[in-house]
């Protein structure tokens, strides 16, 4: 647990410029016992055909989300997938790793459900819709789930917000990038 609240604190001290980039991108979280709710507003001047490409594009997620090690779709059937995915949260020397197995419902082009079935975070449920809103696609993402440690009440929060922020940051660069190679 030392090594959790330690982890934590160096997360929040990470690299303000980074944050500075990612500002405009809107995270909650809240801890509420031992559950943790997740709100995102990520916007992205892009269209939402390219945001729904790079949201479902699960087999490459470790190439541009920087704590996946490994992300692979295990099974589709039509709009159901199974997704398993791996990774490390770490700053200096500290670091937690994490493995989930995802049930997931696409509504496509516009909404994705996931469900842990399997992994470090249970129960899990996330609905991540992709919507345009005066000329700017929006991908909102908002959820709540039980992580396996326990997690300080304060900096815990703080931890997930930054962590978040930064993915979404990521998942904006290759929504990005992709739609400038489109022209």
């Amino acid at each position: 647990m030392k090594h959790l609240a330690a982890l934590a604190a160096a997360l929040v001290l990470a690299s303000p410029a980074a944050a500075a980039d990612d500002a405009d991108i809107l995270v909650k979280v809240r801890k509420d016992g031992d559950v943790i709710h997740v709100s995102v507003d990520c916007p992205v001047r892009a269209p939402p055909a390219v945001a729904w490409e790079v949201l479902t594009d699960y087999d490459n997620m470790s190439k541009f989300i920087g704590n996946l090690t490994e992300s692979a779709v295990r099974m589709h059937m039509g709009n159901r997938l199974q997704v398993s995915q791996k990774g490390k949260a770490s700053r200096g020397p500290l670091s937690i790793s994490f493995e989930n197995m995802r049930e997931i419902q696409l509504t496509p082009k516009t909404e994705i459900r996931s469900k842990m079935i399997a992994g470090d975070a249970m129960p899990a449920e996330f609905v991540t819709r992709i919507e345009e809103r005066d000329g700017v696609t929006h991908v909102t993402h908002t959820g709540s789930y039980t992580p396996s440690m326990w997690v300080p009440p304060g900096i815990g929060p703080s931890l997930i917000e930054a962590e978040t922020r930064k993915q979404y940051g990521e998942i904006r660069a290759e929504i990005v990038k992709r739609a400038a190679k489109r022209g």
